[in-house]
């Protein structure tokens, strides 16, 4: 009887195993030597085409493997940015950055505290940033000044809340129908450009100069910035994925749910942040002039009496105020975001 393994066919896989084998290893001999050939400053790249096809598979670049090593170079023979030098190199990155906006701090700083005693200003209407710092750290023991804090606080949190929910609601409401999206559009143009601060007789002459008053500019101007985000959002949905969801006999709720909230929620929330500085503007802008209690009607008492050291401390406060804001707001942004991928890029840069 003849032995069929004896003849022509395909390979055994003894055969193919040892194939394999002797792939690997020359993979490895290969390897070796061009780890050498840059220890000993050889950076030619070795461009033969059976060398390179045999390192165009599925398995590299492989993470666990060395810095130098072939795997961590990948198909192309360029070295990848995985590893702890990248890790080194975000660090740096991090702490430059971090020291370039403490130096531009100081130098603000150094130069307002050298234009009045230079003369290039008048010392008496704009007194050095060592006063206005020293009267902001005295005001700290204040409780007027909480008070007034507070007060500002509670017109931007009142105004933010009002503005984001309404915004929010009627941006889902006509970004998903096609026809309230073309009869709102003109609309939304016409009042979008209005300045806040022109409505201020406005609100003067309906509510006084009550809290009301100053919602009325925070809810008017946070409404725009988080509405236009929330109409991009929607627009920007999958048209594939939604049908998709129709086709899977997903209802107009459960779509809202799961596919378009998802894809706006990143605009959302980048609308939110902005109209979190917006919102504050606004409250000390509505308290300067029209006389609200806050930060900013204390602003205005102390011009007004002439007491500009308290004046400048007090400028200095929304300042310090607004960064204390900012920095809420991304911290809230990084948390519900986690999972997109702008903020996991941000976070590892």
């Amino acid at each position: 009887m003849t032995d069929e393994r004896s003849g022509p066919g395909p390979r055994s896989r003894g055969e193919a195993r040892r194939s394999r084998d002797e792939e690997a290893h020359r993979l490895h001999r290969w390897e070796a030597s061009a780890a050498a050939d840059r220890r000993g400053g050889d950076i030619r790249r070795h461009t033969n085409v059976s060398t390179s096809a045999a390192l165009d598979i599925p398995t590299r670049p492989d993470p666990a493997a060395p810095l130098s090593s072939v795997a961590q170079s990948g198909a192309t023979g360029r070295a990848t940015t995985s590893g702890p030098g990248r890790a080194r190199r975000r660090r740096r990155r991090g702490l430059s950055t971090k020291l370039l906006g403490a130096a531009g701090v100081l130098g603000m700083l150094l130069t307002w505290e050298l234009l009045p005693l230079t003369g290039l200003v008048n010392e008496r209407f704009m007194p050095p940033a060592s006063q206005a710092i020293g009267g902001l750290i005295t005001n700290f023991g204040l409780t007027d000044f909480w008070v007034a804090v507070a007060d500002t606080m509670w017109a931007w949190a009142l105004g933010m809340i009002i503005a984001v929910v309404l915004a929010t609601v009627l941006g889902f409401v006509i970004g998903s129908s096609t026809f309230l999206r073309r009869f709102t559009n003109s609309t939304i143009e016409f009042l979008r450009p209005v300045p806040s601060v022109a409505l201020i007789p406005l609100a003067v002459l309906l509510f006084g100069v009550g809290i009301e008053s100053s919602l009325m500019l925070i809810v008017y101007a946070c409404f725009w910035q988080v509405l236009i985000q929330v109409l991009y959002g929607v627009a920007d949905v999958d048209a594939v994925a939604m049908n998709t969801a129709r086709s899977y006999g997903l209802g107009p709720f459960a779509r809202m749910r799961y596919v378009t909230f998802p894809t706006a929620l990143p605009y959302v929330m980048t609308g939110v942040r902005l109209a979190a500085a917006v919102a504050l503007i606004l409250a000390i802008t509505a308290q300067l002039i029209i006389g609200t209690p806050g930060l900013g009607a204390e602003i205005s008492r102390a011009q007004s009496g002439g007491n500009y050291v308290s004046m400048y401390a007090l400028v200095l406060a929304t300042g310090l105020l607004g960064v204390l804001i900012n920095l809420v707001m991304r911290i809230i942004e990084r948390k519900i975001l986690s999972w997109h991928s702008s903020v996991r890029t941000e976070v590892a840069a």
